[in-house]
């Protein structure tokens, strides 16, 4: 059985998906992006001219929602960061490196993806286990 974590992010709704899910000690944290929670119903875009603010902003959500469903920073395993601009890389790196530090993650980067609205520089996926 899967215990599942949603947010305010219309995304969700409309298209049928957990902003995150835990099964057993794995935690999966669906594509995220540096969308303003305050805003359900039409949500904007925050830091719309910085990867590196976008990334920050996103790991931040993926955190809270790895700890909505009993986990920690340090229990990330896994992130998959999709990046509209091969020159937003070095941007997107030094905000993995500075959120994550010591827990260093296994990573992968993949550039020239397009998202559901243009303002969106970055999207992360994540992977937890709570031992």
């Amino acid at each position: 059985m899967s215990t599942k974590y949603l947010t305010k992010n219309p995304y969700e709704e409309e298209f049928g998906y957990s902003r995150a899910t835990r099964r057993g000690p794995y935690i999966f944290v669906s594509g995220t992006t540096s969308t303003d929670p305050n805003d359900p119903i039409k949500p904007k875009i925050l830091f719309p001219d910085s990867a590196y603010d976008q990334t920050i902003q996103i790991f931040k959500e993926i955190i809270r929602a790895v700890e909505a469903l009993g986990g920690t920073k340090g229990d990330v395993t896994r992130v998959r960061m999709f990046v509209t601009k091969e020159e937003d890389g070095t941007d997107v790196a030094k905000a993995l490196k500075e959120t994550f530090g010591d827990v260093r993650p296994a990573a992968t980067m993949v550039f020239g993806v397009t998202f559901v609205n243009p303002d969106m520089r970055v999207e992360i996926e994540a992977d937890a286990i709570v031992i």
